[in-house]
């Protein structure tokens, strides 16, 4: 797994100092978790970098790695117990894909795998559909879903806001 996450980061690191100029970005986003989560963790916080290259006019596609960090909250277990649940993080690493539907407003997805980074979490499959748009001439508004399929039929989704900023 620690070899997987090494090679994982080296390649993108690759990838990115390579061709930075032409669609590095970095962006931040909160979360509200949603569906199996909303009992046990109060909100998400996460990072992510990603590079774009230029398809077409109005398609882009590339990679995105990221930090996704859910915060526990205390819960009612039953009458008189309550339990604080501990903090989870993931580490996202995806394909993108963004469509411009105007010079301002686009769609897209993340689709890939994000790793568990707690000893007793493990990973699953990784999406994120978004909406963006521009706010100015290099940063994004987005909204975005995010979900991770982990074991026994839990999904890890939160509904997202956050910035990105090209750089």
């Amino acid at each position: 797994m620690k070899k997987l996450f090494i090679v994982a980061i080296a390649a993108l690191g690759f990838t990115f100092g390579a061709q930075a100029q032409e669609g590095f970005g970095a962006g931040v986003n909160l979360g509200i978790p949603m569906g199996d989560l909303d009992d046990f963790y109060g909100f998400n916080a996460g990072v992510d970098v990603q590079y774009l290259g230029a398809v077409s006019e109005t398609f882009y596609a590339g990679g995105t790695i990221g930090y996704s960090h859910y915060f526990g909250k205390t819960y009612d277990a039953g009458p008189g117990i309550e339990i604080e649940q501990e903090d989870i993080q993931f580490l996202p690493i995806a394909a993108v894909a963004k469509f411009m539907i105007t010079e301002d407003f686009s769609v897209g997805t993340d689709l890939g795998y994000a790793l568990g980074l707690k000893e007793d979490v493990d990973g699953g499959f990784y999406y994120r559909p978004k909406l963006g748009y521009r706010i100015a001439d290099s940063i994004e508004l987005n909204l975005s879903y995010a979900g991770i399929s982990l074991e026994d039929d839990i999904n890890a989704s939160t509904f997202n806001i956050g910035f990105m900023f090209q750089l």
